[in-house]
């Protein structure tokens, strides 16, 4: 399965993004916890080279606390902050805040000295579609300025939202690049809800979700959906799947569709618990697993 999804305004928000820079004291980029790699855009890298940053792991209440560690760990190792966080209920804002002023206390130090009134930190916030940027926002800024939803492409416009008299947020559009290399980041995108579900074969993309479930956490797997043993034909997964939530079509045969449908929102609404879909690549190497069977 082919997955391309590049609207004409994200074209248009890379370029503003760029513009806006040279305004920017900070980067704010909104990952997916779940899926920290596939939730990265290769673009922002070459847009904001070497502008401080702070990567905001989010949704950390959705994903595997335990691997959640693992990449705080790798991302340091990289030399860039990662700082877990929940953008609906307010987890790690604190730390976000008091981050931001470390990182860029040198920067405003020099300015003191120069003898320049201190302004507000200006942060851009960048992420893929429905990475949580506009709530991550209104969390920070303690009330709903910047519009929210739970669908990729809300957020069409820049704008500077005030937190306190400390911190300047600009929000931006999300921004996907316009072609998936490795297509299980497509796959990990589908499945977490970054790209829209009307564009997709959502079979193919339960198929990809069963297979992972079945190799990372085969007994919430079987807990979930009643097996004494996973079968090992898909298609006899989908089957008692199927025939065990109702998801029937005429004669009684297994509605693939809907199936497929259940499959995906129990897993977005954590019916099987908290997952991690990637591990960092050093995990992965040590392992000796491939980017392919864990992504």
């Amino acid at each position: 399965m082919s997955i391309q999804w590049f609207p004409g305004h994200m074209a248009k928000a890379r370029r503003e993004v760029t513009e806006k820079l040279k305004l920017i004291d900070i980067v704010y980029e909104l990952i997916d916890a779940r899926i920290p790699l596939s939730s990265r855009n290769p673009m922002i890298d070459e847009i904001i080279k070497q502008k401080p940053r702070i990567v905001l792991l989010n949704k950390a209440d959705m994903a595997d606390a335990k691997k959640t560690k693992e990449w705080v760990s790798y991302f340091q190792k990289q030399g860039v902050v990662a700082i877990p966080i929940n953008s609906q209920s307010g987890a790690g804002m604190a730390a976000v805040v008091t981050t931001t002023k470390q990182i860029v206390s040198e920067k405003f130090d020099k300015m003191r000295a120069k003898g320049i009134k201190p302004r507000a930190i200006r942060a851009m916030v960048v992420g893929i579609p429905n990475s949580g940027k506009s709530t991550l926002i209104n969390r920070l800024a303690k009330k709903n300025i910047a519009k929210t939803g739970n669908t990729p492409g809300v957020t069409k416009a820049q704008q500077w939202i005030k937190v306190g008299k400390e911190i300047e947020l600009l929000d931006t559009p999300g921004i996907l690049w316009p072609k998936f290399e490795d297509q299980q980041v497509g796959f990990n995108l589908a499945l977490t809800g970054a790209i829209k579900d009307t564009i997709l074969n959502l079979q193919d993309v339960a198929v990809f979700a069963l297979r992972f479930l079945e190799k990372e956490y085969p007994d919430r797997l079987m807990e979930r959906y009643g097996f004494h043993h996973i079968p090992e034909e898909i298609v006899e997964i989908f089957d008692a799947i199927g025939t065990r939530r109702g998801c029937l079509a005429g004669g009684g045969m297994v509605d693939y569709d809907k199936t497929a449908e259940v499959i995906i929102r129990d897993i977005r609404s954590l019916k099987l618990g908290r997952l991690t879909f990637e591990m960092p690549p050093e995990q992965i190497k040590k392992e000796g697993l491939s980017n392919e069977t864990n992504n």
